[in-house]
């Protein structure tokens, strides 16, 4: 079949300028989208895990990537793939045909794709979880849903709000396996899942900070920024603003929450970026000729 819209090619302007992108078509917000991808891949397009089918910008594992795609790609120029992929009874995604299969996985190394599904992902996933937790969600909840899965994250958090010192290994033994790290410490010893959501929340701050904190941004080769990439730090000296960190309170239920306050200590809303948020997307684009 003929493949049309966007391919696996890396898009032209680079990883910082695809997410700004994103941010600016699905109003997810841009300091978050970007803290994420630093967690997930060190902004490297082209990450692939060593212990699971993780893949691309955003780590989407083969099955997250074909839901979100099957439910987003249509609107976003991929009809061709979502109109490829179809669910089981079992609740599994299908591409009948192999080489369909392989080029729509595929786009998860394209930092245009992958930085627009993440935005979707991160959509449908707050309103998911908000509704079946009845409270709002932050940066961390978040992050748990695109590691573990939707379910999995909905019992990881339910349990975690009643029962913080439950071993996470044995509630999760096949996400333990492929990311030790996370579920034990240098030990062996198992982690609980109120230390697991800390480690997640921790890896998040370090990563918003890292990518916001002035460090140059490793641009795709080919891209417009490859040959002069320019720093958060020198994008915010032209007018945007770039949200610090303030500490680490492993008792605060989000960290990446605090990253995005405002005023008055409330949480701004990842689906509704600040002005300066928005102003920093756009000026990226600007900058980077996106």
């Amino acid at each position: 079949m003929a493949i049309t819209g966007l391919t696996a090619a890396v898009a032209p302007g680079g990883v910082q300028s695809a997410i700004a992108r994103a941010s600016a078509k699905t109003g997810v917000d841009f300091n978050y989208l970007l803290g994420q991808a630093q967690v997930e891949s060190s902004l490297r397009a082209d990450a692939r895990a060593a212990t699971s089918s993780a893949t691309g910008l955003y780590q989407f594992v083969d099955q997250s990537w074909l839901a979100v795609m099957k439910r987003h790609g249509d609107e976003h120029g991929l009809g061709w793939a979502a109109d490829a992929i179809s669910q089981g009874a079992n609740g599994r995604y299908h591409v009948a045909d192999g080489e369909t299969r392989r080029a729509i996985l595929n786009l998860r190394t394209n930092s245009e794709v992958a930085s627009l599904m993440a935005a979707e992902h991160a959509a449908d996933n707050k309103e998911a979880l908000e509704g079946a937790l009845g409270r709002n969600v932050g940066g961390t909840d978040l992050y748990m849903a695109h590691f573990l899965g939707l379910g999995g994250a909905r019992k990881f958090l339910a349990t975690l709000a009643s029962d913080p010192d439950r071993s996470g290994a044995a509630m999760f033994p096949a996400a333990a396996r492929a990311n030790r790290s996370i579920f034990y410490a240098p030990d062996g010893q198992a982690r609980s899942l109120d230390e697991i959501y800390d480690r997640f929340a921790n890896r998040i701050e370090r990563g918003a900070q890292l990518a916001g904190g002035g460090k140059v941004l490793p641009a795709i080769a080919g891209g417009k920024a490859a040959t002069a990439p320019m720093s958060l730090a020198q994008l915010t000296a032209m007018g945007g603003e770039v949200i610090q960190g303030t500490g680490s309170d492993a008792n605060e239920s989000s960290t990446l929450d605090r990253l995005l306050a405002g005023g008055g200590g409330e949480a701004r809303s990842l689906l509704r970026p600040t002005p300066e948020s928005a102003k920093l997307a756009y000026l990226m684009l600007a900058t980077l000729g996106g």
